[in-house]
C-alpha cells in the first residue's frame, strides 16, 4: 500500500456500511444465490478436520443443500474427508461429489469454487486471503475459518474483499464461533445493558499441551513437508497465538467494543523446539492496551504437563464476568453471584453459525463477519510481532507491515517460503533482534 494507514482512518474506512447497499449494483448471479427455493450447491476448500466438520454442519443446516465439489492440496485428504462425511451422513442424500469434482493441487480451489453457490474455506490460514478474494469475485456465499490471514498484507486483502462482498450482498460467516454461542451472548447482553460497567481489565487464556506433529517422510519435497506439517510454519499458520488464541482475543475486542492500540510482551521456545517444530514459539504473554484505557493480559502456551486453561475474565467497574468451557457467570466485587448461565441443552455454536448462514441466504439477508474476523486476526498478529521483537508494537505498525509471509502463485516446484539450515533448523525469531518491515 502506497500510503500509510493510521488507526483512526482504518477503523472508520473499514467499517461496513449497510446504508450504501441500495445504490451499489451487484451481479445477477449474486441475486440468484439469495433464492429461497433453489437447491444450494456446496463446495469445500481444505479437507482437514475442520473443513470436514464444517461440511457436515453445513449439510445439516439446510434441507436443500448438496455437496458437489471438494478441493485440497492433497488428494488423500479429499478422499479421507469424503469417506468420513459419507459415514457421518449415512442415509442422508446430500452428497453428489463426482470423481472429476475431487480436486487437488494449488489451483484446486478455483475449480471447486466455480461449481458451487456456497463455499467453505478451511485450508491453513496462509491461503485464506487468496481463496476469499476468488470466492467473493465470483459471487459466492462463504463460510471461512479463523484466522483469516497470517500477515498484515493478508488482512488488508481480506478487508478489501469483505467490503466487496457487502456491496454484492454476499453472506460471509467467520468461524469465531463464540460470537454464536449462547453462553457468550448472555454475557455480552449484560455488557450491553451496562450491568458490568466499563471494562477496565481482563485476562484471556489458551494454555494447553499443543497439537499434532507430522514428521518428514522419505521423498517429500520441502514444500510438501511444510504443507503437511503446516501448524509449525508462520506463512501457513501464523503461530498458535494467531491460529488458536485469536478466539480469546476476539472475545476481548467484542466485549470491550474496541481494538487495541498497542501490544507488548514476551515469548519463546523452551519445550517444543525440535526439527519438526518449524518456527513457532511454544509460549506467548502479551499485554494489549485499548484506547479506553482497558488492559488485557493474554496468555497462550503449548507445553505438555502444564496447567491447561482456555477462558476469559473481564473486570468491569460494576462487576466481573468470566467464561470457562460453556459456563458463563457474573459476580460483584465482593464475590457474590449475580448471574450464571446454564448451557444444558444448548446447540453447538459450530452448528449455529452454519444455521445462521443458510437462513440468511434463504431469506435474502446479509451477514458479514469479515471486519471483526480480520481485525481480531490482526490483533493476534500484533501480539506475535510483540513477542517476536520484544518491543512495543502499535496498531498502525502492525497494519502497515510490509512483511508478506504467504506468497501467491505457489506450485509443487516452487521453493518453500522458508528453508532449513544445514542442521535442519528453521529461522526462529529472537526477541531484541527480530524486526518487522
Amino acid at each position: 500500500m502506497k500510503e500509510k494507514i493510521n488507526r483512526r482512518s482504518f477503523v472508520k474506512n473499514t467499517t461496513i456500511s449497510t446504508g450504501a447497499l441500495l445504490t451499489v449494483p451487484f451481479s445477477l448471479e449474486a441475486m440468484a444465490n439469495n433464492s429461497n427455493n433453489k437447491k444450494l450447491k456446496l463446495a469445500v476448500v481444505g479437507c482437514g478436520g475442520r473443513g470436514t466438520g464444517a461440511v457436515v454442519q453445513a449439510l445439516r443446516a439446510d434441507k436443500d443443500v448438496e455437496l458437489v465439489a471438494m478441493a485440497d492440496a492433497f488428494l488423500d485428504r479429499v478422499d479421507n474427508s469424503l469417506k468420513y462425511i459419507k459415514e457421518e451422513l449415512e442415509g442422508e442424500i446430500k452428497i453428489n461429489v463426482k470423481e472429476k469434482n475431487r480436486f487437488h493441487g494449488f489451483d484446486a480451489y478455483k475449480k471447486a469454487i466455480d461449481l458451487a453457490d456456497v463455499i467453505i474455506l478451511a485450508t491453513p490460514p496462509g491461503f485464506r486471503p487468496l481463496h476469499f478474494e476468488y470466492a467473493v469475485n465470483n459471487d459466492k456465499h462463504i463460510f471461512m475459518e479463523k484466522p483469516v490471514a497470517t500477515d498484515a498484507n493478508g488482512i488488508r486483502r481480506v478487508l478489501k474483499s469483505g467490503k466487496l462482498a457487502e456491496k454484492k450482498k454476499l453472506n460471509v460467516v467467520v468461524g469465531l464461533q463464540r460470537r454464536y454461542q449462547n453462553s457468550y451472548l448472555s454475557l455480552f447482553d449484560k455488557v450491553k445493558k451496562g450491568d458490568v460497567g466499563k471494562i477496565v481489565s481482563g485476562q484471556v487464556y489458551w494454555n494447553g499441551a499443543g497439537v499434532w506433529v507430522r514428521k518428514r517422510e522419505a521423498g517429500q519435497s520441502e514444500i510438501e513437508y511444510q504443507m503437511r506439517n503446516w501448524y509449525y510454519f508462520n506463512w501457513l499458520c501464523g503461530d498458535h497465538i494467531v491460529e488458536q488464541h485469536v478466539h480469546n482475543l476476539d472475545v476481548a475486542n467484542w466485549f470491550i467494543g474496541e481494538y487495541p492500540e498497542s501490544a507488548s510482551g514476551m515469548g519463546g521456545r523452551e519445550v517444543r523446539n525440535g526439527i519438526d517444530h518449524g518456527q513457532i514459539f511454544d509460549h506467548h504473554y502479551v499485554e494489549f492496551n485499548y484506547p479506553s484505557g482497558a488492559v488485557i493480559s493474554s496468555q497462550c502456551r503449548h507445553q505438555p504437563g502444564t496447567h491447561r486453561k482456555v477462558s476469559e475474565t473481564f473486570q468491569g467497574t460494576k462487576a466481573v464476568i468470566s467464561t470457562n468451557k460453556n459456563i458463563a457467570q457474573m459476580i460483584d466485587h465482593n464475590g457474590n453471584s449475580l448471574f450464571k448461565y446454564n448451557p444444558k441443552g444448548d446447540k453447538s455454536p459450530y452448528q449455529i453459525e452454519h444455521d445462521k448462514l443458510f437462513a440468511s441466504i434463504r431469506s435474502g439477508g446479509v451477514i458479514n463477519n469479515t471486519e471483526y474476523g480480520a481485525k481480531s486476526t490482526l490483533t493476534s498478529i500484533m501480539g506475535r510481532m510483540a513477542t517476536y521483537t520484544g518491543k512495543k508494537i502499535t496498531w498502525d505498525q502492525a497494519l502497515n507491515s510490509n512483511d508478506i509471509l504467504a506468497p501467491d502463485n505457489l506450485d509443487w516446484n516452487s521453493p518453500a517460503p522458508v528453508l532449513p539450515d544445514e542442521n535442519g533448523k528453521y529461522p526462529v525469531a529472537v526477541p531484541g533482534v527480530f524486526k518487522i518491515n
